[in-house]
């Protein structure tokens, strides 16, 4: 696999990303997509979206700040990019945490076909089981990704891919990129992308430009994406001075990506096929 090509492509074919997102993260989303080689529009009003998302390569949509407005529009740029066959990543931020959160995104699930799902650990069990726990937008400290449950998280997210259609990344201290068939295990990364607010949902952005600019390879692509944010987290922490923060880490990571060459993907990039 070429990973390397996954972001060639985005910073050759520059494809116009849809985002449906949270008004937290939405300026970061927003600035992660320029600094990879995509471009960003956010629109969510029921009046506007069909036609946006018409003039996009893809769509990601993002839960983390849902509201009654936002889910009608969710629904409606989802089937006309569904219409168009552009991909649809779904960031189900915070499912579990309420009914609201948890009876849409099983709505969306059901009405919408994903080309991929990113969440954390808790978040994907909840989709997968209808109901959940979350410690606000964050995993459950009993779902935490280690090297002892490795494998049965593996499995737990191959059967979600199958009965999907889609890929599934579940994303933590180890990452999980699988279609049902072929699994990923990521291991890119610093603990300290813990302390910033949002850096998931620049990933799922990243992962609708990436799969936009390679719509045959949904795994690799979402692969790339991934590899390619915790390198960048990586990079990030190497920079930051004793007076540094999360704030400037959060500038950082941004500039790791906007800087990222394909070689430098490559050669950090550290993942294995399972």
């Amino acid at each position: 696999m070429m990973i390397e090509k996954m972001l060639e492509n985005v910073r050759t074919k520059c494809p116009l990303i849809h985002n449906i997102t949270n008004y937290v993260t939405v300026n970061d989303c927003a600035n992660v997509l320029i600094a990879c080689g995509a471009s960003p529009i956010m629109a969510d009003d029921k009046d506007e979206v069909e036609d946006i998302t018409t003039i996009c390569a893809g769509l990601n949509i993002n839960i983390g700040t849902l509201n009654r407005r936002s889910i009608a529009s969710m629904l409606i740029a989802g089937k006309r990019a569904n219409k168009l066959n552009h991909p649809v990543v779904l960031d189900p931020v915070g499912v579990g945490a309420s009914k609201l959160r948890t009876d849409t995104a099983m709505q969306l699930l059901e009405e919408i076909k994903f080309a991929v799902i990113r969440g954390n650990i808790s978040e994907i069990k909840t989709l997968v089981f209808g109901s959940g726990t979350t410690k606000g937008v964050d995993a459950d400290m009993a779902d935490k990704i280690t090297e002892e449950n490795l494998d049965e998280i593996i499995a737990f997210a191959g059967v979600f891919a199958k009965k999907t259609g889609a890929v599934i990344a579940v994303t933590g201290a180890i990452d999980i990129v699988s279609d049902g068939h072929t699994t990923y295990c990521i291991r890119n990364g610093h603990p300290m992308m813990s302390s910033i607010s949002g850096t998931g949902c620049q990933l799922s952005a990243m992962i609708a430009a990436f799969i936009a600019a390679n719509p045959h390879y949904a795994l690799e692509a979402t692969v790339a994406a991934v590899s390619a944010m915790g390198l960048a987290g990586e990079i990030a922490y190497e920079r930051l001075s004793e007076t540094d923060g999360n704030a400037t880490y959060r500038n950082y990571i941004i500039d790791a990506i906007y800087n990222m060459t394909p070689d430098q993907l490559r050669k950090g990039a550290r993942y294995k096929m399972r």
